[in-house]
């Protein structure tokens, strides 16, 4: 184990050199199927996203996917490194998609290569994802959906169980926040300033605001708690003289499982005079169901569970999953991003405990 945990630190170094931004992910695309070549695992790729399936894998037996993804967010101008730099601490990597989400990536490449041919009851199938970061068509959109490559190969079959590998510091993660962005947009009649003409678009934003920020949902998740939404950004106004005909805003609404997102959507159209479109309804949240094997699983092994305020590949499954991997999801989307290796190489122990315990759980 300890030469596959080696290999794929060394491959997670060449990952950070590599600019794998969402939509532009097929440099490091393929660097990762030539390390896969050279280590004589066979894959596929599929709308940019890499696919392996365990020794003797036979599609009439239950599978559990080992999902993480291989793309970043841009590089912020806050670095004080060189974001494209690992460094040569042998005990931390640096560097965009260091911790997010490349030492899952690490973690589980290492974990399916020692364990792709050990005799177990179910199929293992790693996936990395690409388009993550932005919620692109291609990635575990299509990958997980009935016209996409599990689904529609017979030779593959959807997956039973996912483990989902995302910067939880170890936790596992029985349920996250899903994701809707709302865009507002206030119309009014623009006018001369100091003849107080016009309809005042900003104030009509101003007061959907106001209500927004007062509102609370009445179905709260005994799992995550309360639907929470932020006002991010407001944009209005060309000059100091004139009274604004729009005022535009956006309102990011973190979902829980007791609502879809078009029902959040309805609810806050029917109090706001703006008119709000969302940027996509399909960003739902996620819980492991009541009787999960995995969740029984984790908590055999002594692993501490949460609800995670984030969105994952997770949202695209409509099977049984949990979210867990080396990391700290605090470390993500700033600067100086970093993970340590001996974080990827507990990832890899506590992977294999789930796997080799998982079937003893699955018994009904």
């Amino acid at each position: 184990m300890n030469q596959y945990v080696n290999d794929s630190l060394a491959l997670l170094r060449q990952m950070v050199r590599t600019p794998s931004v969402s939509f532009e992910e097929s440099a490091v695309r393929a660097l990762i199927c030539a390390a896969l070549d050279s280590w004589d695992v066979p894959f596929v790729t599929a709308r940019g996203n890499i696919v392996a399936r365990s020794d003797g894998y036979d599609p009439s037996r239950p599978t559990l996917v080992l999902d993480a993804h291989i793309d970043t967010v841009p590089a912020s101008g806050s670095y004080t490194r060189d974001p494209f730099d690992p460094g040569d601490d042998p005990e931390v990597i640096y560097g965009l998609g260091s911790n997010d989400d490349g030492g899952s990536v690490a973690a589980m490449t290492a974990v399916f290569r020692a364990l792709r041919s050990e005799p177990l009851p179910f199929n293992l199938l790693l996936a990395l994802c690409c388009e993550e970061e932005r919620s692109g068509p291609d990635g575990a959109a299509w990958l997980y959906s009935p016209e996409g490559l599990l689904a529609s190969d017979p030779s593959y079959g959807m997956p039973r169980w996912a483990i989902v590998g995302e910067p939880t510091g170890l936790r596992a993660a029985t349920s996250e926040r899903g994701l809707l962005v709302l865009d507002g947009e206030a119309k009014g009649v623009s006018g001369h300033a100091a003849r107080g003409e016009g309809v005042n678009a900003l104030y009509i934003a101003l007061d959907d605001i106001a209500a927004l920020r007062a509102h609370r949902f009445d179905r709260v998740s005994p799992l995550t708690g309360e639907v929470r939404l932020s006002v991010t950004q407001i944009e209005a106004g060309t000059a100091h003289n004139v009274i604004p005909d729009c005022c535009r805003f956006v309102v990011d609404v973190r979902p829980t499982e007791q609502y879809s997102c078009l029902e959040l959507l309805e609810e806050l159209q029917g109090m706001c005079c703006s008119k709000l479109v969302a940027r996509n309804l399909g960003n739902r949240s996620s819980a492991s169901r009541p009787d999960s094997p995995l969740v029984r699983t984790v908590e055999a092994l002594g692993i501490e569970t949460f609800s995670s305020p984030t969105t994952s590949d997770w949202m695209r499954m409509g099977f049984d999953a949990i979210k867990i991997g080396p990391g700290e999801s605090s470390r993500s989307h700033r600067p100086d991003e970093f993970i340590r290796c001996d974080e990827i190489a507990a990832a890899v122990e506590v992977y294999t405990n789930i796997i080799r315990n998982l079937y003893g759980n699955t018994l009904e």
